[in-house]
């Protein structure tokens, strides 16, 4: 049985599109994030499964993934005849593997950086200055992921993938 533990439009999302994308039964829990109470991620229960207290979660059996590109990862190789990463083609995985580092090292931490300091961290700890070096920071990988996608649909050999959702999603 898989289970994803999960809240709203965070990086939830991607691993729930992902579990659509593949066609797997699953279970989805929603989680409130940095909550103490019931279903919250700061509880006992939940640092069990993730012990940061983050989304998402998934749970197949008793294996634990917490990181949303594991988890990605993880359903592709659950169901491979729907072609959701290159499992043969070595090249092609190493492509893939550039790709979904990129978008989490350089496309999404600029964006990430934005986000706490915007409304995340605790206000005593944002620092309003950090925006514009983000912005900043944002504006070249932006450049480098048009180059990526180059006048094509989808950036693995043209066919959708799971760096497609870390693409869209981010």
């Amino acid at each position: 049985m898989i289970t994803l533990f999960g809240s709203g439009q965070s990086r939830s999302f991607r691993a729930l599109w992902a579990l659509e994308e593949a066609g797997l039964d699953y279970d989805y829990q929603p989680v409130r994030i940095g909550r103490r109470g019931a279903n919250g991620t700061q509880t006992e229960k939940y640092k069990q499964l993730n012990s940061q207290g983050k989304v998402p979660s998934l749970k197949h059996d008793d294996h634990v993934i917490n990181e949303s590109t594991a988890i990605l990862n993880y359903i592709a190789a659950l169901s491979p005849d729907r072609q959701l990463m290159p499992l043969k083609d070595i090249k092609q995985r190493a492509y893939y593997d550039e790709i979904c580092s990129f978008v989490i090292t350089e496309l999404e931490q600029p964006l990430w950086t934005n986000t706490k300091h915007s409304f995340v961290l605790p206000k005593e700890h944002r620092i309003a200055e950090v925006l514009e070096t983000a912005h900043w920071e944002f504006s070249k990988p932006v450049h480098a992921l048009e180059a990526y996608l180059n006048d094509v649909d989808f950036v693995i050999n043209n066919t959708f993938t799971m760096a497609d959702i870390l693409i869209a999603h981010t």
